[in-house]
């Protein structure tokens, strides 16, 4: 196989995860307005169109600055992260305020670590960008964590969000390896040897104890599902929710928004990472009631 062949499966294999995650994204969120709720009971999509949020333009610069690079370039990416910054897409105060100062000719890494008195955004946000990161470094899941830290750094600096992007994008890159099936018990078995002592590992470690459990609502009230927007708030369920469902985006998406919480950004990690394995990708009809990818990423227009 010749590298063009190589980049051109990373390609293939990150942008599943990224309509996977932005399916997740745009669908998700519909599930905050109240006159939904009915749909949601129903597990019943609400009418289309879905429009994406900040999660998933903060993705397509993350593939976008690994096509371009090959890897994860910081400067690069804050400077995407910060060029594309739409100011309608529901980013938080703090990171809205953040990109604005850096296309103002601010530093991001002064801008990152002096957020919270210096000890960095302990946010979900950077865990929820990273999936496609994780399938495009498929079947290398220590490359993945590698380069999701790198990734990280950007914006969050403190160690659980750090920890917590680094999960995502194991779990994503052990998804979406072709070499190999992996089972739920196995999948978060390989996130935890990847990640270091964190909130975010004990987290994960009580999820990988209720894989036998069913219900997500229960296991949410147990491991948090993003009500208070921190990695460790959010990371274990939503690789509880993926490991549960391998290959079955319509059940991972419905368990993981009926949990509750901070469902844009559930719905995008378990997307993307489901929507990066074999059998993953999200209903056709899904797909067409989300708005397209924009076209300033390149190869990447809906």
């Amino acid at each position: 196989m010749t590298p063009d062949h190589r980049d051109a499966d990373r390609c293939a294999r990150a942008l599943a995860s990224l309509r996977g995650l932005s399916v997740g994204d745009a669908l998700g969120s519909q599930f905050f307005v109240p006159a939904h709720h009915p749909a949601l009971k129903r597990r019943e999509p609400p009418p289309a169109p879905w429009r994406w949020t900040d999660d998933t333009e903060m993705a397509c610069s993350v593939l976008a600055v690994l096509t371009a690079h090959g890897r994860i370039d910081q400067d690069a990416l804050a400077s995407s992260f910060a060029e594309h910054h739409g100011a309608d897409r529901g980013y938080g105060p703090v990171v809205d305020r953040q990109l604005r100062l850096i296309r103002e000719g601010g530093d991001w890494r002064e801008l990152a670590s002096a957020l919270f008195n210096g000890r960095g955004s302990w946010g979900n946000g950077a865990a929820t960008r990273i999936g496609p990161l994780g399938a495009w470094y498929a079947g290398d899941p220590v490359q993945a964590t590698h380069q999701a830290e790198i990734s990280a750094y950007t914006t969050h600096q403190h160690r659980e969000a750090v920890v917590g992007t680094m999960a995502v994008a194991a779990a994503a890159a052990l998804v979406a390896d072709p070499t190999r099936r992996t089972g739920p018990e196995e999948l978060l078995d390989g996130v935890l040897e990847l990640i270091p002592r964190s909130a975010v590992q004990a987290g994960l470690r009580r999820a990988r104890d209720m894989l036998d459990y069913a219900d997500s609502g229960t296991v949410a009230a147990v491991l948090g599902c993003g009500r208070r927007t921190s990695a460790h708030d959010t990371v274990p369920f939503t690789l509880w929710a993926a490991a549960r469902h391998l290959g079955d985006y319509e059940g991972a998406f419905w368990a993981t928004v009926q949990a509750g919480g901070d469902v844009d950004t559930t719905c995008a990690i378990v997307g993307g990472i489901v929507a990066a394995g074999p059998g993953g990708a999200p209903p056709g009809a899904w797909l067409d009631g989300t708005e397209p990818l924009p076209s300033w990423a390149p190869g990447l227009a809906g």
